[in-house]
């Protein structure tokens, strides 16, 4: 049986490799994919999510959402990715246009026109879109199978010693998601930073020898870079990729139930994914938490789907 998706995105490098996987793994079914001001502006990462359509054929809607987050300024990173948002490969022009409705709209109406329990979410920026679904159609909550979201933290921070970037970028969106009532799964940077792409994973990728191998590589290549001088790692972190291997095969990371909430007011900590595996504050646990990663699993389906979209196999 295959996943039905809805990949809520914010092109991003991750978000690329995010993309790449939705669309060649036969466990998943991408049926649509959405966009949000995140990594960059939104007319940014719009262009972006076009454009790795066009360099890996993925035929599906692609639709433009929030310019902003719900209350707060906005908040970009061009620091991991560019000014572009997807710097490193040249982009080639997009094959089509976005779609003229709104993301949010979009989101609404393949989940209000299909069966109850058959879409699930994925978003991989901030919340924005998500929550404005909710809130202009409040029935998605019951009739979504679940989310599963790149944010947060079970432990440290990347924007903040405190909070991630997705959450830390629309703290109120991303509170609303969480409190829904509705199977959210975290997928956190105490999860994605056992994601890297090492020398080894580069080099397969590379073996495939297609002009989308290559793009990825490019783009893993300027992620190396940022991350090493930005943050210290020696192979980079590819977040986004996790949420969507984990539709495709749920052995490939473990999970804890918690109870999760996110820190609106805190003067230093705006932007916290509070997890409780216990019971501190005597709330349900209300989200799967990700844990432990089997990093070889992620990787083997990742060459896979490149190998896939590209025509061969690895």
């Amino acid at each position: 049986m295959t996943e039905r998706v809805i990949l809520d995105c914010d092109p991003g490098h991750d978000d690329a490799l995010a993309m790449i996987l939705a669309a060649g793994d036969p466990r998943i079914d991408l049926v649509a994919i959405t966009t949000c001001a995140g990594n960059q502006t939104v007319e940014k990462v719009t262009r972006n999510a076009l454009a790795v359509c066009a360099v890996a054929g993925i035929d599906v809607p692609v639709a433009a959402g929030a310019a902003a987050p719900l209350v707060r300024p906005q908040m970009v990173a061009p620091d991991i990715h560019g000014e572009s948002g997807l710097d490193g490969p040249v982009l080639p022009a997009p094959a089509r246009e976005p779609e003229a409705c709104h993301a949010v709209d979009l989101i609404i109406d393949i989940v209000m026109a299909g069966e109850p329990g058959t879409i699930n979410l994925v978003p991989t920026g901030p919340l924005t879109n998500i929550a404005l679904a909710m809130s202009k159609e409040p029935r998605i909550i019951e009739r979504v199978k679940r989310v599963v979201l790149m944010g947060g933290s079970a432990g440290r921070g990347n924007r903040t010693p405190a909070a991630e970037f997705n959450i830390v970028a629309d703290p109120e969106a991303a509170q609303a998601v969480f409190a829904g009532a509705w199977p959210v799964t975290m997928v956190g940077l105490n999860l994605t930073h056992q994601a890297t792409a090492d020398a080894d994973v580069i080099a397969r990728i590379a073996a495939i020898g297609s002009p989308l191998s290559e793009f990825v590589v490019e783009i893993l290549g300027f992620f190396a870079k940022t991350y090493r001088e930005h943050q210290g790692f020696d192979a980079p972190p590819v977040h986004d990729l996790c949420t969507v291997a984990k539709l495709a095969d749920p052995a490939v990371f473990t999970t804890r139930d918690a109870f999760v909430a996110v820190e609106l007011a805190g003067r230093w900590t705006t932007g916290m994914t509070v997890t409780d595996f216990g019971d501190a504050y005597g709330e349900e646990h209300n989200t799967q938490v990700a844990t432990e990663l089997d990093k070889p699993r992620l990787w083997d389906m990742t060459v896979d789907a490149i190998a896939a979209l590209s025509g061969s196999r690895s």
